[in-house]
């Protein structure tokens, strides 16, 4: 049977919810690990049991034997969830001028139901983790067995990029290796300070990295000055060569500064204290020399007095988690790695240094363990988290072996159009936020819910649970091979797309695909051979703007007008940055082909003929550079034309979508998908909630599925005729902006 397994403070045992996998003919058999959650909504902490994540390519998936709770980062985590409505507002100012301004311009309850959404997705702890490899590429520089470090979170078993992991010297323990993670944290710091040798230097804030940062200072053959106000974390920094101010004891910090450093004042000032308080920054600059040097590696607050950083021409910077590398998915993610001659330490490379610290015996860490615990006791070091000596908190994970994946295939049976009487079996791949919150909320009744699965197996797991489904995993072929799954539902990745379709209707499966179908003619293709190929098996395209009541509206009035049309759709998309994966051309396709492609499908089926031809202009100059605000030229078979103004550059104060349909003497205009009218008549339309047509849009398709014979809810012809035009349009856009002078781009 599976289980999807909760732990937590408010349960002391396990508490089981049956997914009810004994009604389904095929034993989903797979690997099940343990992990560590955080629900940000009322701030549990959670030990759950979850499948075990798929690797990707260019990834190392590795058994676990030790991680490290990281107290800062990980409580602040906590005490976020904990806190109220009122509290996590105003701990991000920013996200509530946000929710105000969606609220303006999607409505209320929208708005409600996205921030429910967000905050009841349990997030992964952890960062700090140990293991082996148990399963790599071929051509991997980790070999299974390899001990490794990564900044993998709190389970049984996780899958990390090659370029966030490093080999553990043979001499290093697990437990020390452990800490090896957020000691690259106050590296990273520390390169960035440019310490000298002999140069004074103040420690501000003696936690975990604070002490870690003592000893790679005095190893570096700087003097160090150590604050805090816990007399055991003093103690540690003496220990490690260093002189301390105990603020607990009324010392004062600008003083002792002057004094250590025989009044010229530090070399610099390292921080890695969290308080909300501007006081240390301020101290921080008192401190100094004249250009002394600042780094915040904590989290203070910023209100900085321009006198005290002016006359002493002080440097002040914030340090990035591990170093070069972070957040840039071409290295984390694509394995690019930065050339040595030009960036010697990166994330990685930082990782490998702590190592070497800890293996020469110039990084000691057993004396910053304070806790060890088994890993199905780990709530309870999170609990220790409230202790005051708690500082080095180790989970040690059990020895036993792992069985990998696996499944049971089983024949692709012929399909048969669904009886009425039956219901539909449906599986979703793929369980990301759009899923959640516009998918499966809105399933109708009568279908047998039979599966979700991810990548992660993490938001499979949850999925499932709160959406009622049979099972969860992450296992794609085990979706195919199961017979009483009629239906797949892919919303994964867009370059993920056209394959998966391919290979679910090779294996007998109707299909639901999110948009794009997909993100070049080649992957285009495939699917047209599919579908030729498997004619019986019927394909749905995610264009749910068709199905919306108001569009519906539109077309109603549009009835008694007939003739040529004008259709104008105004997108007020906002900024993307290019690292987003919808950005990269290669997964996510890029935002016409990933976007607006809907809006050429509303247009063709408002005007309800075939589009011939296409014309695409996208704004230049730098602001135009990702391609992403464009106007897009229609013209129909019935002399009807259509212009899609799909824009990145507009207000978030403004509606994202109207549709306006001149025809007749008459305008009909639907305003972000909340209100409809009719503009030289008499109509109107509007819904409580946005409504973009999902509902209705699953619940079409479902009632096609029933009926044997009957026409898909959106024709194959206009699938793949919109997805040819998208096609079209991006590479014009991209012909465009290729032959705009780069010089025009950059004078912009």
């Amino acid at each position: 049977m599976c289980v999807f397994r909760i732990r937590s403070k408010k349960w002391s045992n396990y508490c089981a919810v049956e997914l009810g996998l004994l009604r389904s003919p095929l034993p989903y058999t797979r690997l099940f690990m343990k992990q560590i959650l955080q629900h940000l909504g009322n701030g549990e902490t959670l030990l759950v049991e979850v499948p075990c994540p798929v690797r990707g390519q260019g990834a190392v998936r590795i058994q676990s034997t030790r991680s490290l709770v990281s107290l800062g980062t990980e409580k602040m985590l906590i005490d976020f969830g904990k806190g109220g409505w009122l509290a996590k507002a105003r701990s991000q100012p920013e996200k509530v001028k946000q929710v105000l301004a969606k609220i303006k311009t999607d409505g209320l309850w929208s708005t409600v139901d996205a921030v429910k959404a967000k905050l009841d997705t349990p997030i992964p702890l952890g960062y700090c983790n140990v293991g082996r490899v148990v399963d790599t590429d071929v051509h991997s520089r980790f070999a299974q067995g390899t001990r490794v470090v990564s900044n993998g979170p709190h389970a049984e078993m996780v899958c990390v990029p090659e370029n966030l992991c490093a080999r553990i010297p043979d001499s290093v323990s697990d437990e020390a290796a452990a800490y090896t993670v957020v000691g690259a944290i106050g590296l990273q710091g520390i390169r960035l300070l440019n310490p000298t040798l002999g140069e004074r230097v103040v420690v501000s804030g003696l936690g975990l990295i604070g002490l870690l940062c003592v000893q790679m200072l005095r190893a570096n053959g700087c003097e160090v000055l150590g604050i805090d106000y816990d007399a055991k974390k003093l103690e540690l920094a003496r220990s490690f060569g260093a002189k301390t101010v105990d603020l607990s004891a009324g010392q004062d910090p600008v003083q002792a500064a002057e004094a250590f450093s025989a009044g010229v004042g530090v070399d610099g000032v390292l921080i890695t204290a969290s308080t909300k308080s501007d006081q240390l920054m301020h101290q921080a600059a008192t401190m100094c020399r004249k250009r002394g040097r600042i780094v915040l590696v904590g989290v203070v607050g910023l209100n900085l007095s321009r006198a005290d950083f002016y006359e002493k021409e002080l440097s002040f910077q914030v340090s990035c988690s591990y170093g070069p590398g972070r957040y840039d998915s071409n290295y984390e993610q694509r394995g690019l790695d930065y050339p040595i001659g030009f960036v010697r330490w990166t994330e990685q490379r930082n990782f490998e240094a702590v190592l070497s610290l800890i293996e020469q015996g110039k990084l000691q860490t057993e004396p910053l363990t304070t806790h060890r615990f088994e890993f199905d006791q780990a709530l309870d070091g999170y609990a220790a988290i409230e202790q005051s000596n708690a500082m080095g908190i180790l989970l040690n994970y059990p020895e036993q072996a792992l069985a990998e994946l696996m499944r049971q295939s089983f024949p692709v049976a012929s399909r048969l159009p669904i009886n009425v009487s039956e219901r539909v079996g449906v599986a979703f791949v793929g369980a990301g936020a759009f899923t959640t919150r516009m998918l499966l909320p809105n399933l109708p009744a009568g279908i047998a819910r039979k599966a979700i699965i991810s990548g992660s197996g993490v938001s499979a797991a949850q999925a499932a649970q709160k959406f009622n489904f049979e099972t969860s995993g992450s296992d794609f072929q085990a979706v195919l091979d199961d017979p009483t799954i009629d239906l797949v539902c892919i919303t994964t990745p867009h370059h993920t797309h056209a394959a998966m379709v391919c290979q679910a209707l090779q294996a007998g499966k109707h299909v639901f695909v999110e948009k794009p179908l997909a993100i070049n003619e080649d992957q285009l293709q495939s699917v047209r051979d599919a579908l030729s190929q498997y004619s019986n098996q019927r394909l749905m395209l995610g264009f749910n703007r068709r199905f919306s009541p108001h569009t519906q509206q539109v077309v109603k009035w549009l009835a008694a007008t007939p003739g040529s049309k004008s259709v104008v759709v105004t997108v007020n998309a906002g900024a993307i940055p290019a690292e987003h994966w919808t950005q990269q051309m290669a997964v996510g396709g890029g935002r016409i082909i990933g976007e607006a492609c809907h809006f050429i499908d509303l247009a063709r089926f408002l005007i309800g003929c075939e589009i011939q031809s296409v014309d695409a202009i996208p704004m230049t100059g730098h602001a135009g550079s990702l391609g992403d605000t464009a106007s897009i030229q229609l013209g129909f078979a019935d002399g009807s034309i259509a212009t899609i103004h799909y824009f990145a550059n507009g207000s978030a104060q403004y509606p994202k979508e109207r549709v306006e349909v001149f025809a007749a003497g008459k305008v009909m205009q639907i305003d972000n998908f909340r209100k409809s009218k009719l503009i030289g008549g008499k109509g109107s339309h509007s819904t409580r909630r946005q409504d973009k047509g999902h509902r209705a849009e699953l619940a079409a398709l479902i009632e096609a599925l029933g009926v044997p014979d009957a026409a898909s809810p959106i024709p194959v012809s206009e699938i793949l005729e919109v997805s040819a035009v998208t096609l079209q349009a991006d590479q014009q856009i991209r012909r465009a902006l290729a032959s705009f002078p780069a010089s025009s781009q950059a004078d912009s």
